[in-house]
């Protein structure tokens, strides 16, 4: 079974989603609403990590260093400054959110393949958290795309 796999991809993104809306949430302090919603995104990722480790202790977690590079997605280590910037560092977020989506979607077939009604739960509490961040995400882009690639300097 190559369920915890996945789990162990699960959990490495949810950590890197969450520490990646921290960097962005610093990083555009001065934009009051990215920086509180992308505090309270990163926290909706640490409930998701905490909410799979009933399901880690009964599947295990393979580590994800073992699986090919195209399966990481590295985090913000910094940001990017000016309305551009922002962009960009919303953007980089949905890329991340989006990989966090899509294994998500593979770890609900999975439950409902072992009709694992914890593991199916779980799922459907984080990945509905995990589809407003996205919808988040995208209105917020769309907000910041005007000034960014038409007026800002």
């Amino acid at each position: 079974m190559k369920l915890p796999t996945y789990l162990g991809l699960l959990e490495k993104s949810e950590s890197t989603l969450a520490e990646s809306f921290r960097q962005v949430a610093r990083g555009h302090g001065h934009e009051p609403d990215v920086h509180f919603i992308c505090q309270t995104l990163a926290a909706q990722c640490d409930d998701h990590q905490q909410a799979l480790k009933p399901v880690l202790d009964r599947y295990g977690e393979a580590e994800v260093d073992d699986e090919p590079a195209r399966l990481h997605a590295d985090g913000l280590s910094e940001t990017r400054s000016g309305p551009l910037g922002l962009l960009r560092d919303l953007q980089d977020l949905y890329l991340l959110a989006s990989l966090v989506d899509i294994t998500w979607t593979m770890v609900k077939q999975a439950g409902q393949g072992l009709r694992d009604k914890e593991l199916l739960d779980v799922v459907a509490a984080c990945d509905g958290q995990t589809t407003k961040q996205l919808k988040w995400l995208s209105t917020r882009m769309k907000q910041a795309a005007t000034q960014a690639l038409l007026i800002a300097k």
